[in-house]
């Protein structure tokens, strides 16, 4: 099959327009692209290799953590906003409930999606810090210890529940810090496991 302006697979097709130097060019593009290494020179195997060091560099860096796991938390906090926000409404026997059945059905769905939304963007914020402080806190100590065990993911999370407590008073912080590290430690000594293969 052939196209306009693209020469036939017989080899007769190059009228002198160079559109075989282009297709030539075009594959030799693919194969400087492709994952192969015998296709890459020295030079081209060398950039590729600095540019994956550099990618790799930038993702282990403590703030590209922070970023990224604060970021998933968000969205997971979004979907369980919206979530357990959507179930307040699941029956007309709460006060809520009986108050929103006295209403017209526009008005109950919008005022039932205005909930939800600003429910789940509350849990997205709140997740989404708890994500990012716990990862960069985490990130940090490692860095600093240079050790990789269970005792980073215990600090962290104490140094996280610490600082969420700290605005209702010095109680409020100490039981958020014994509560975050306990979790850590649980989830940490969980993920640690030997596996059975």
């Amino acid at each position: 099959m052939s196209f306009p302006g693209m020469p036939s697979q017989g080899g007769g097709g190059g009228s002198g327009d160079g559109t075989g130097k282009a297709a030539s060019g075009f594959r030799q593009g693919m194969n400087v692209m492709s994952s192969d290494p015998s296709n890459l020179t020295s030079a081209e195997a060398a950039q590729q290799d600095m540019m994956m060091k550099n990618m790799q560099a930038v993702m282990e860096s403590c703030p590209a953590k922070s970023v990224i796991a604060g970021g998933m938390g968000f969205a997971l906090g979004g979907a369980f906003g919206l979530f357990m926000s959507s179930m307040s409404y699941d029956t007309p026997l709460s006060a809520q409930g009986q108050q929103m059945t006295d209403l017209p059905l526009r008005e109950q769905l919008r005022r039932g999606f205005k909930d939800m939304g600003s429910r789940s963007y509350s849990s997205a914020k709140n997740f989404g810090l708890v994500g990012a402080i716990f990862s960069g806190t985490e990130c940090c100590i490692e860095g600093f210890r240079a050790k990789n065990d269970i005792y980073n993911g215990v600090a962290a999370g104490c140094m996280t529940g610490g600082l969420l407590g700290a605005k209702a008073g010095p109680q409020a912080a100490a039981i958020g810090c014994a509560g975050f590290a306990a979790f850590s430690a649980a989830i940490d000594s969980y993920m640690r496991m030997p596996s059975d293969e």
